[in-house]
């Protein structure tokens, strides 16, 4: 069976640890956990972003009833070269997160794993985690415990010859280091991955048959696989785009490509009463079903690139560029309809509790061209040959603000993935409609991977904090955080906080929303980044995937993991 990748995606790290250039879903849903099992597995063989327990190399975990330690019992899994999975795997991956944090793109500073004081092995499958404070049990099982992924002791080594375990990380955190400069450079070397005797130690239902850096990658059945169901098919082969239109001619033809996905652009206009197009231009091959996310949209801006950093600290500016977005159009006319507008860092679809009454009631800051220019001009800047200029810089209300100087110009290096006509015509709409406002956009298009790279923390006297804005196309996608609270995203200090936003209280919100129960402290965390605006938010598209007819099984989970062992042949 053969699976196309989206347009100008190449998943390129195989090792379940990422700083933040490699921290993409399709590094780590569709590369990743097919073959190396996370401990819990959310998003199974259904459309709801929610723990699926038989799927789970784990037993539901256990919390104490003051809520300050969590106990998980591992199932009698092995892993493909006969090791048992089990408690010592747990360890190492713990250990090495603790002794790598600041390289894995998941870590916030005073969480996990600096939130677990102590990991204990009660026995071979059995560890109990010792917390630093009562948190709830929901939260943690979602966002802390979703990011735990056995490793096997044929991993815990300094090089390929070294007998399992030596390299020393599971039982001494000091060692951790030289296992981890090995894993990673081993991860680095893609022409070895098919071939390697680190990676083809897996505990999930698929192993890899063959890899090319080129994106070409197939998966084979694990025999050895402990969990259910087996893999049905013997086969199961991704393929590489360089865009959705080169995808879409190849789907026309009916011949190769078994579930892929249709362009906006060569859809229907969606009819007002379902997800999917009132005609089928596949035709008779292939049936067509939406995919949602459970992902929020949006691009990030730097407030620590030297240049622009000070006016981007500024919320009336970021006002500015979050009204200059026109969502609807972009849905109507890019998109076909296939989408919804984006202005909260909680998913609206699919429908869920999480949706504050204030997030459902609509976009706090519709486009709106001419308010956006008349905020900048009341706050002392002037447009000089179509380009707002700070000319009266100071902290007054009707001044530029803090560390703005004078004739610093609102002209934006804006760095955006290829591959996507929908997207590139977003983009175009949203350059046209920020230079009524005086925002010059200098847009330049890349590889989703090579924005990606440079979307990263910085301090301001770095050169990699050159970049202004970048936007990948795709926001963020709940995983492995799954409950929509802002840690990873929004936290000072944060692996993913790809702008290096910091703020007092966006920082006590998000911690109330981890420590407390109930809705209560989503919702307000939920509002007041609505209204700060830490990122810029952009629409929502969903997918309408072609499946052919001739295969059964397939559905499509908004977290977007892949279970191809469900998939089969009907003919």
């Amino acid at each position: 069976m053969s699976v196309a990748l989206p347009a100008a995606v190449t998943p390129n790290w195989i090792f379940p640890m990422a700083s933040l250039e490699f921290f993409s879903v399709y590094n780590i849903s569709w590369l990743q956990q097919p073959m190396y099992r996370p401990l819990y597995w959310f998003g199974g063989h259904n459309d709801q972003p929610t723990l699926d327990a038989g799927l789970s190399v784990a037993e539901k975990p256990s919390f104490s009833s003051d809520g300050t330690s969590v106990t998980m019992k591992i199932k009698p899994w092995k892993w493909s070269n006969g090791e048992a999975v089990n408690a010592d795997n747990v360890i190492f991956w713990m250990n090495m997160i603790k002794a790598e944090k600041a390289n894995w793109a998941a870590y916030v500073p005073g969480e996990f794993p600096d939130n677990v004081t102590k990991v204990s092995k009660i026995d071979d499958q059995t560890v109990k985690f010792d917390l630093d404070s009562k948190y709830s049990s929901n939260w943690f099982t979602y966002n802390e415990l979703s990011q735990v992924t056995p490793m096997p002791m044929a991993w815990d080594v300094t090089s390929t010859s070294a007998k399992a375990g030596s390299g020393g990380c599971t039982t001494d955190m000091a060692k951790c280091k030289a296992v981890y400069d090995f894993l990673v450079s081993q991860s680095k070397d893609q022409q070895s991955y098919a071939s390697s005797k680190i990676w083809s130690v897996v505990n999930g239902p698929w192993k890899l048959g063959s890899y090319s850096s080129s994106g070409n990658f197939t998966f084979v059945p694990n025999k050895d696989y402990s969990g259910s169901p087996k893999p049905k098919l013997d086969e199961v082969k991704f393929l590489p785009f360089t865009s959705d239109s080169a995808e879409y001619n190849v789907l026309k033809s009916g011949s190769t490509i078994d579930i892929g996905t249709v362009p906006p652009q060569d859809l229907p206009q969606k009819p007002a009463d379902s997800d999917v197009p009132g005609t089928n231009p596949l035709g008779a091959n292939y049936y067509l079903a939406p995919e949602f996310t459970w992902s929020v949209n949006y691009f990030p801006i730097n407030f620590n690139n030297p240049t622009l950093g000070p006016a981007f600290k500024q919320l009336y500016v970021r006002q500015a560029l979050q009204m200059t977005l026109n969502q609807p159009v972009g849905i109507d006319k890019a998109l076909l309809g296939y989408g919804y507008e984006n202005y909260s860092p909680v998913p609206v679809k699919p429908d869920n509790q999480w949706l504050s009454p204030e997030a459902q009631a609509g976009n706090p800051y519709p486009f709106d061209a001419n308010k956006a220019k008349s905020l900048l001009t009341s706050h002392g800047w002037t447009d000089q040959g179509g380009v707002m200029t700070c000319t009266k810089p100071g902290t007054a209300a009707d001044q530029c603000g803090a560390g703005v100087k004078s004739g610093t110009k609102l002209s934006v290096k804006y760095d955006y993935a290829s591959g996507s006509q929908p997207f590139n015509q977003q983009m175009q709409q949203y350059k046209s409609d920020a230079a009524k406002a005086g925002i010059e956009l200098n847009m330049k298009q890349m590889p989703f991977n090579s924005v990606l790279g440079e979307s990263v923390t910085c301090k301001p006297t770095e050169p990699a904090c050159a970049w202004q804005v970048t936007n990948w196309g795709g926001g963020w996608i709940y995983a492995p955080d799954f409950l929509p609270t802002g840690e990873s995203l929004f936290a000072t200090g944060a692996g993913s906080n790809s702008g290096s936003y910091s703020d007092p209280k966006m920082d006590q919100l998000i911690t109330a929303s981890q420590k407390l129960n109930g809705t209560g402290p989503l919702y307000d965390y939920e509002n007041y980044t609505m209204e700060q605006l830490p990122v810029i938010f952009q629409s929502n598209s969903y997918n309408i995937k072609a499946v052919s007819t001739t295969v059964g099984g397939v559905i499509f989970n908004p977290l977007l993991t892949l279970t191809p062992e469900y998939w089969y042949r009907t003919q």
